[in-house]
């Protein structure tokens, strides 16, 4: 079958199929079984008007259920001005790809700059690229980074506290890369810093990969860590939530060599899982084991600021046996949506943030304990997001709020229940939700 805009004339198809040795196209599919092959017609419905097809997705739009969300794991529901879409959807935006020819994609190194100078001024760390697919890829390269700083060793080190997803990430990322795992395990819901200097005590570890804020939302204390592992000439990585880094210890101020996470905290709000950006951060000395690339400001031959491409570590270009990573850099599209978030919010809007979140998740832990409905697990700090034990079957709880229009009450793989408040919620949902767990009995 010919299509007007497929460029291919039937004899350059027939000169293609010969040159591989089939006679068909439908003989490229033969090793697919002929019991998994789809040969009906396809329930395509008959053309529409542009007026019948608004209707027809309104329709199907009506029958998604829309949720509170109370829920995080590595996913947030953060507000986002309505001005990022409007500008990121700009036709010189959503077409730009890679600034290879500096002299025409000033804009795009501009906000490409500007990114990398944000995400240092919030991890306090000396450089960052830009950027990465999401948080647990930023992971899994920043354990790449410490194998390849340190050399010739063979062992990183997984907090217990990191999400679940980053974890399982990075053991994939190291199993093809022959890196050995081991784990910290933690103490009262913060990882354990003896048990820390106990892992390196067998020798051989590059790394150590720690949360900022961990997957029971506590706010991890990483006092004398970075102090142990550089005495074995191994290196600290924090995993951290960029936007609780505008009102909690930085990783650089943990005396970190490497940040990294998830930046969808920033703005980039919950659809269906993606697109997420994620980010890479370290120190100076580190810089030319970092993948992607770094953008600096210049003057031109008039005086004139101008922006250049100052370093562009990826040798899968050239040379993909010798690179450090394969990965390519997340399309800067997610970068420049975070640049416009953090430029309309300003240090002062993400005080305000974490504040409305920090006020929210405390009112409603308090609410929750106050009902005899659940028990505090830890006695440790926590900024939007926390466990409790619940008295309440999880499914029971799950099942309800759902039936409420909440998602909310994530079980842990121990277990407990997680709630999660952002600066969306209002007093009145969490009341709400409250009334419905009230309801409830054990």
């Amino acid at each position: 079958m010919s299509f007007a805009y497929f460029p291919h004339t039937d004899e350059d198809i027939r000169q293609m199929l010969d040159r591989i040795g089939v006679k068909t196209l439908d003989d490229l599919y033969a090793d697919v079984p002929a019991e998994v092959r789809y040969t009906k017609e396809f329930e395509l419905p008959d053309s529409m008007s542009e007026i019948e097809l608004r209707q027809k997705f309104e329709e199907l739009d009506r029958k998604n259920k829309q949720l509170t969300v109370f829920c995080g794991a590595g996913a947030y529901d953060h507000y986002a001005p309505a001005v990022i879409p409007a500008l990121t959807a700009r036709s010189e935006y959503l077409t730009a790809y890679t600034p290879y020819q500096a002299e025409i994609s000033q804009g795009t190194l501009r906000y490409i700059f500007e990114y990398q100078s944000m995400i240092t001024e919030l991890t306090g760390m000396d450089c960052t690229n830009a950027s990465m697919y999401d948080g647990p890829t930023a992971a899994a390269e920043a354990m790449l980074m410490a194998m390849a700083a340190t050399k010739k060793k063979t062992r990183v080190l997984l907090a217990d506290t990191l999400l679940p997803q980053v974890k399982e990430v990075v053991k994939t990322y190291a199993k093809y890369h022959g890196v050995e795992i081991g784990y910290i395990a933690h103490k009262d819901g913060n990882t354990d810093v003896e048990a820390l200097k106990q892992e390196l005590a067998t020798g051989d570890v590059a790394g150590a990969l720690i949360p900022s804020l961990n997957r029971f939302g506590i706010i991890e204390d990483l006092s004398g860590m970075a102090d142990a592992l550089h005495a074995v000439k191994a290196l600290l990585m924090v995993y951290a939530d960029p936007s609780a880094l505008a009102v909690i210890k930085t990783p650089g101020a943990w005396n970190a060599d490497i940040a990294c996470g998830d930046a969808q905290t920033l703005g980039l709000p919950l659809q269906f899982g993606g697109p997420y950006v994620g980010y890479l951060a370290c120190r100076k000395d580190l810089v030319r084991k970092l993948p992607g690339r770094i953008v600096g400001a210049t003057h031109d031959v008039d005086g004139k600021r101008a922006f250049v491409l100052t370093l562009q570590a990826r040798e899968q270009h050239i040379r993909r046996e010798k690179a450090n990573s394969n990965i390519c850099s997340n399309q800067s599209l997610m970068a420049l949506y975070i640049t416009i978030y953090l430029s309309l919010m300003g240090p002062e809007g993400m005080r305000q943030v974490n504040e409305l979140a920090y006020g929210g998740a405390h009112y409603l832990h308090d609410e929750l304990i106050a009902t005899g409905l659940f028990e505090d697990v830890f006695d440790r700090p926590f900024l939007k997001e926390f466990v409790v034990k619940s008295k309440i079957p999880a499914d029971k709880l799950q099942q309800a709020l759902l039936d409420g229009g909440f998602l909310a009450a994530l079980e842990t793989e121990e277990g407990y229940v997680s709630f999660c408040v952002t600066e969306k919620r209002t007093r009145e949902e969490i009341d709400r939700m409250l009334s419905i767990i009230k309801r409830l009995k054990p």
